[in-house]
């Protein structure tokens, strides 16, 4: 990031340390750690889609620690419950009452490893964490800690024994995103140096959750002109009317964006939003989110999109 006025303040320059940092251990990706920091500042949930291998659980162990977020990891398989990630109630003979034992969901940061391995059944419960912030059990709400973040990973090539996330799963992301292989500089530094485990484990918190909390707060006061709306509005009904789009963006995804686009600016030293902010995270909020009517791909038609809908 250029340097600018902004970047005198401590909690940003701190915010400048935490990207060095997990740039450091993911080496190559600096555009994809970015917008795995708007994600995370914009109070969204991040799904990372790809080949296994190229740095996905990283990635997720890595923002944990810089974030200083209680990091639980749950290994998603075709038999697992959905008990098994909220916590069960358990009748207590001394008491004669059930107490619940909370699962592995009361977490800072949870990753759901391939978690289009689990049964639909499973994966509705993380829908109502994803969305409001708690679980409910036998009756029982029970609030989750603030901040809360799920990232998700799946692979998009072995559809042995998987299942496809339905649309309102996806919908809960705000972000998909794909790593993609290292460039060869990249990869010649991987090769020759440290485990990328041993970095992990020596990785220093940057930021805690009400650093985190404050960066939102500050994201959401930066400026939205109207001419900036305006582009929003018209890439949400360009994608409505769209011919080989079934199903548009909804009003959430346009929410969505703006948080995002305003996390962006707020990474690049700005006050204020720019068409660029919502061109850079257009893609990866939409593409997961276009029901296509043709073969297209989502991606395909966000890109689609973006080179229609003029900047006015």
């Amino acid at each position: 990031m250029s340097a600018t006025p902004l970047r005198d303040d401590p909690l940003l320059r701190r915010l400048d340390a935490a990207l060095a940092q997990v740039n450091q251990v993911l080496l190559g990706k600096p555009r994809q750690v970015k917008l795995a920091f708007a994600c995370l500042i914009a109070g969204g949930h991040l799904l990372l889609e790809d080949v296994p291998g190229v740095g996905k659980t990283t990635l997720a162990h890595a923002l944990a620690a810089t974030f200083s977020l209680d990091f639980q990891r749950v290994q998603f398989t075709s038999d697992l419950l959905p008990s098994d990630i909220i916590g069960v109630s358990v009748y207590e003979r001394e008491t004669a009452q059930f107490r619940f034992h909370p699962g592995p969901i009361f977490a800072g940061l949870l990753l759901a490893d391939e978690i289009n391995r689990a049964t639909p059944k499973t994966q509705s419960a993380l829908l109502e964490a994803m969305a409001e912030g708690q679980v409910t059990v036998d009756g029982q709400t029970h609030a989750l800690p603030v901040p809360f973040y799920v990232v998700a990973t799946q692979n998009p090539l072995d559809l042995n024994g998987t299942f496809a996330l339905p649309d309102s799963q996806l919908d809960r992301f705000m972000l998909r995103i794909s790593l993609g292989y290292p460039d060869a500089g990249a990869e010649r530094a991987l090769l020759t140096g440290s485990d990328r485990r041993g970095l992990l484990a020596q990785l220093q918190p940057q930021l805690d959750g009400t650093s985190l909390l404050e960066l939102q707060r500050r994201a959401q006061a930066i400026t939205t002109s109207q001419a900036l709306l305006d582009y929003l509005q018209a890439l949400l009904a360009a994608s409505r009317r769209h011919t080989e789009i079934r199903v548009g963006l909804s009003p959430r995804a346009g929410l969505s964006l703006l948080a995002a686009a305003r996390s962006w600016a707020l990474l690049s030293g700005r006050n204020h939003v720019l068409p660029e902010d919502l061109q850079a995270l257009f893609v990866p909020l939409a593409g997961h989110r276009l029901v296509p009517s043709r073969g297209s791909s989502g991606e395909a038609l966000a890109r689609e999109l973006l080179a229609e809908v003029a900047v006015d």
